[in-house]
């Protein structure tokens, strides 16, 4: 592909970060990132509520969360706006909108009818998370180390936006119900798009004839070795880290604690990966981001192993605790990688694919070891690792062959 290796690309000088803007930015990032992280939970409550069976709360959940792979088809237009603020705003709405009538059709009209509108919600689903995280670069200022701690940021507020979404909508459904919880999220995509509105303007990088289409963008990734490695390895510990749920929930017997220990197992997860993206923000990644993807990856590989290991319910808490501090550092490294390694006229796009395969690598990652842990309760744990040290293998061996190709070519 003729697309050339781009690094930090900012309209603003380099080390000059907007005044206010990152502060801003978390505060959009989190409102729309709590949004779309308690969408499905309020409407697997709604519809658990009303009496219908299971499997149609697990289909109209799936129709908000399925529809975020499709989210690189819509990503273009990130790319091709004279503005991009305008397009993720009217995203944020019209997240808000099709939730908001969702839950208030859904006992008034066949199923059919919510679970079209969810689609809608979830295809602009992406741009509420790797679109936003997209205009990062010209807010943090143009020098690495702004960059980094910027990430660190960002980190925090999926965290932030994963916990609170979830548990804001279990709160006010005990308080009141599932429909007053989703139009509460309906409602701060509002004020999400109105914060977004306020971030520093970013002029558009190329003409929109210049900005590829969907599929080339995609190619353009498997082809430049970089963004390739933080394609694949992205992949693989998101798939590996999704076990992490459904082994804390089988584990409790082997570690003679109750069921109900599970959920301290996953906020330990939790509250590790706060303190990871805090320690980004303090002390910023400061290796090139290819490398580091790959080293970061292997420590979330022994981090899993370690957890498959722990026989006493305090060195699981720890090890599920350090398994989230190592996959925040990870989870920053890719954000670098995406804004460091993607041509500037297609980084909305690239943000979006990454984040997009990502999702679905989380979903397949928990299913899969749904499926495979009868047999062993670690048994997910101890496979997650092997696959991430087959992906940091490869990826040492790409990042080697590249450089004796381009010494070759010299």
């Amino acid at each position: 592909m003729s697309f050339p290796r781009s690094k930090i690309q900012t309209p603003l000088d380099p080390g000059s970060p907007t005044p206010g803007g990152l502060a801003r930015y978390v505060l959009a990032a989190t409102l729309a990132r709590s949004a779309d992280g308690g969408a499905v939970v309020a409407i697997v409550l709604l519809v658990t509520a009303s009496g219908a069976p299971g499997w149609l709360a697990g289909i109209l959940g799936a129709c908000i969360t399925a529809p975020h792979l499709l989210g690189p088809l819509i990503a273009r237009r990130l790319d091709t706006a004279r503005d991009g603020r305008d397009v993720i705003a009217w995203a944020c709405m019209v997240h808000g909108v099709t939730l908001a009538a969702a839950v208030l059709l859904y006992p008034v009209t066949w199923p059919i009818v919510p679970g079209l509108l969810l689609v809608a919600s979830g295809l602009v689903g992406p741009l509420l998370t790797g679109g936003i995280s997209s205009r990062l670069a010209a807010i943090a200022g143009g020098d690495r180390i702004s960059q980094r701690r910027a990430q660190g940021w960002d980190v925090a507020t999926y965290g932030i936006g994963g916990t609170i979404g979830p548990s804001l909508v279990a709160a006010v459904s005990a308080w009141s119900d599932p429909t007053s919880a989703a139009l509460l999220l309906a409602g701060s995509t509002f004020v999400a798009a109105a914060v977004i509105r306020l971030l520093p303007y970013s002029p558009p990088a190329a003409v929109p004839q210049d900005v590829p289409r969907p599929g080339r963008t995609l190619l353009m990734i498997l082809s430049s070795g970089p963004l390739r490695r933080t394609l694949y390895m992205t992949i693989v510990v998101a798939l590996s880290v999704a076990a992490l749920p459904i082994t804390a929930v089988a584990s409790t017997g082997e570690l003679r604690v109750v069921p109900a220990a599970a959920g301290i197992l996953t906020a330990a997860y939790g509250l590790g990966g706060l303190l990871g993206s805090a320690g980004v923000m303090i002390r910023p990644l400061r290796t090139d981001a290819d490398p580091l993807l790959s080293w970061l990856g292997a420590a979330v590989g022994v981090a899993l192993c370690g957890a498959a290991f722990a026989g006493d319910f305090p060195v699981a808490v720890a090890a599920y605790c350090f398994v989230g501090v190592l996959n925040s550092y990870f989870f920053a490294a890719t954000l670098a990688a995406r804004s460091e390694y993607a041509p500037a006229v297609a980084r909305g796009q690239v943000f979006m694919w990454v984040g997009a395969l990502k999702i679905t690598a989380g979903s397949a990652g928990t299913a899969l070891a749904g499926a495979i842990i009868a047999p062993a309760i670690d048994l997910p744990l101890f496979l997650a690792s092997g696959l991430i040290a087959a992906a940091v293998f490869v990826s040492i061996l790409d990042r080697q062959h590249e450089r004796s190709r381009i010494r070759a070519s010299a």
